[in-house]
Order: C-alpha cells, then structure tokens, then sequence
C-alpha cells in the first residue's frame, strides 16, 4: 500500500488539491499586498481600475 501524496495533482474536491489552493492563494495575497507597500495605492488603482 502506498501512502497518500498531498501534494499529487488530480482533479476534484481531493486534500492535494485544497493544499495547492491554499498555497496560491498565499502567494497571490502577499503579491498584492507587496505591489500596494511598493506602490503606495491599492490593487485596483495600480491596475487603472478605479
């Protein structure tokens, strides 16, 4: 028996693939939070949207 791999990519409602949601969101949230300490403006403003 082969133990279970987390972080194995298949499609689904499966714990790998909550683990690869959680970790992009993670880096998506610090990528917007640095472009708003460097830019000194928030996301949408950055991007012309407001």
């Amino acid at each position: 028996m082969q133990p279970n791999n987390r972080n194995q990519w298949k499609w689904g409602f499966t714990p790998g693939a909550e683990n690869w949601n959680g970790r992009l969101a993670m880096v998506g949230f610090a990528i917007v939070l640095g472009i708003e300490l460097f830019s000194g403006q928030g996301i949408l403003h950055f991007w012309g949207l407001l």
